[in-house]
């Protein structure tokens, strides 16, 4: 039996404005639910020391927790991935995926890849007792908010970027809740964006 300080970790990571915005950072048509007219802002702020920070965070999971909407975005492109992708490739393709869906149904297309059964939470909980290395969450926004407010993440693994988008999707929503984090590690990139590691505090509230 794993002892409580053995678990494995639930790692979120993700890129962000100064505003809190996760939503459509990467291309234009990514997710324009809501009327959200800014996709594709944040790859004009990527270099090579957060090129990186990606790399050591991907490399060093033990699986991943996915959305319905990441997962189809992610098996679209990482299976036929160029050779100068392969170095995130190989990891995304190997490595278990698990995912958060009440539409698709088993099996699900890309290798390695199974639902989640059940309420999410538990499911993820039980991962989490699991041997192995931690488990990394990308995107996936409602995913990262359930788990969040079920206190199973223990770190967030954030980039953010030096723009304001005005509105969209966020991880944390406006409850009126007071979560404590506790930061670990920051960093400046060159293009003045800021790589930050938070973790969760004992008093969270």
């Amino acid at each position: 039996m794993r002892m409580e300080s053995e678990m494995r970790k639930v790692i979120v990571t993700e890129w962000m404005s100064l505003d809190g915005v996760v939503q459509s950072p990467a291309y234009a048509d990514e997710d324009r639910s809501g009327g959200f007219r800014h996709g594709g802002w944040h790859p004009r702020y990527f270099e090579s020391v957060s090129m990186n920070w990606v790399l050591e965070n991907v490399t060093g999971a033990g699986g991943f927790l996915l959305g319905r909407r990441t997962y189809e975005v992610f098996a679209a492109h990482w299976p036929t991935a160029g050779k100068e992708e392969q170095a995130l490739a190989q990891p995304m393709n190997n490595l278990p995926k698990y995912v958060a869906s009440r539409t698709l149904r088993e099996p699900l297309a890309w290798q390695s890849s199974r639902l989640l059964e059940g309420d999410v939470a538990e499911a993820v909980n039980a991962l989490k007792r699991e041997a192995g290395r931690d488990l990394l969450l990308i995107g996936s926004t409602v995913l990262a908010q359930t788990l969040i407010e079920r206190d199973l993440v223990d770190e967030l693994r954030l980039m953010i970027d030096p723009v304001v988008l005005g509105g969209g999707k966020r991880i944390f929503r406006d409850d009126g809740a007071l979560e404590r984090w506790r930061l670990v590690h920051s960093q400046a990139t060159t293009t003045g964006a800021i790589l930050a590691t938070y973790a969760a505090a004992e008093d969270r509230t």
